[in-house]
């Protein structure tokens, strides 16, 4: 295993709800990344993914819970001392068009992290510079002056990209970044995003609701439901061999292409997700769960090993 890179513990935060109440998008949430790793995070819609993403580069301040960046405790200070830190902490999102200023040329978009750090000296090292990760990432010298607009949605995040990279971080959030393009452009950035790391060795937190694409990249899995780490573990064993009910419920409901497969045989998951308005006592999956019982009804489940991973269960491996 590599050396720690980037730690949340225990990390919650709320957003007002109108009424008095609160929306419980992250809740008691500890995660870890390591160096030139990519751990993916994967879950519904709506499940706090991009918030978790975001509080663990301090885009969004949390509620509570502590932030560590390669042992330095960053959460809780201010945004003066945290400014350092954050050239490391990069972030591509899931649109690539709406990311990206539509009046500004790509030379312009991707030399702005570049002018922010004063990295060159001067304007034509500048564009020299921006032309080189123009390179990296696969988008022809010749669009240099070219908008936005001009582009397609896999070179427009392939921009996005260069302009993530731009700093040389140590991590970078990717927030759903193939969600929104063809199957056949996924995978070209997905290999992208390989190649890069091979190259800079950098760490990526991979969110997605897509199974399918977190098995090709990501070497670790995070499961999350309703503001909650369900499972953690390594990809392989994660995949093979999952010990939370819910981890094999999305499991399951990954279309096969297999014709001897009889839909009727697939297990789903049934009913709707609580409101994470109000939380259910207890175990936050109970209400779904075929296996549930009176603790789990009354009771937190913690992080615990089982198996070959970690699950939040008090029965892993039930079926």
């Amino acid at each position: 295993m590599n050396r720690l890179l980037l730690e949340g513990k225990n990390l919650s935060r709320d957003f007002p709800a109108g009424h008095g109440r609160k929306l419980h998008a992250v809740t008691d949430i500890s995660l870890r990344i390591y160096e030139g790793e990519t751990l993916g995070l994967v879950g519904e819609s709506g499940c706090g993914k991009s918030t978790l993403g975001r509080l663990l580069i301090r885009m969004l301040e949390p509620d509570s819970g502590k932030l560590y960046y390669r042992g330095n405790a960053v959460s809780g200070i201010s945004e003066k001392d945290f400014h350092p830190y954050r050239r490391d902490l990069q972030m591509i999102f899931q649109d690539p068009y709406a990311s990206l200023n539509p009046r500004m040329t790509v030379r312009d978009l991707i030399a702005e992290p570049l002018e922010a750090w004063h990295v060159c000296g001067s304007r034509e090292e500048t564009t020299k510079k921006v032309l080189r990760l123009m390179e990296a990432v696969g988008v022809p010298g010749e669009f240099l002056m070219r908008y936005p607009h001009q582009f397609s949605g896999g070179q427009r995040q392939r921009i996005g990209i260069a302009r993530a990279i731009a700093l040389d971080p140590a991590l970078i959030v990717c927030d759903e970044p193939v969600s929104a393009l063809d199957v056949s452009v996924q995978n070209q950035i997905l290999n992208l995003l390989n190649e890069l790391q091979k190259n800079r060795g950098m760490s990526y937190l991979f969110i997605s609701h897509d199974l399918s694409v977190v098995h090709h990249i990501a070497d670790r899995v995070a499961v999350m439901f309703l503001g909650k780490i369900m499972e953690t573990g390594y990809v392989k064993d994660i995949y093979e061999s999952p010990q939370h009910p819910y981890t094999r419920f999305l499991l399951n409901a990954v279309p096969v292409p297999d014709p001897h497969r009889r839909e009727d045989t697939v297990e789903l998951l049934k009913g709707e997700p609580p409101s994470p308005v109000d939380l259910p006592k207890g175990c936050v999956f109970h209400t779904r769960c075929p296996y549930a019982t009176e603790q789990c009804r009354n009771e937190v489940p913690a992080m615990r090993p089982a198996g070959r991973t970690e699950a939040a269960c008090h029965y892993p491996g039930v079926s």
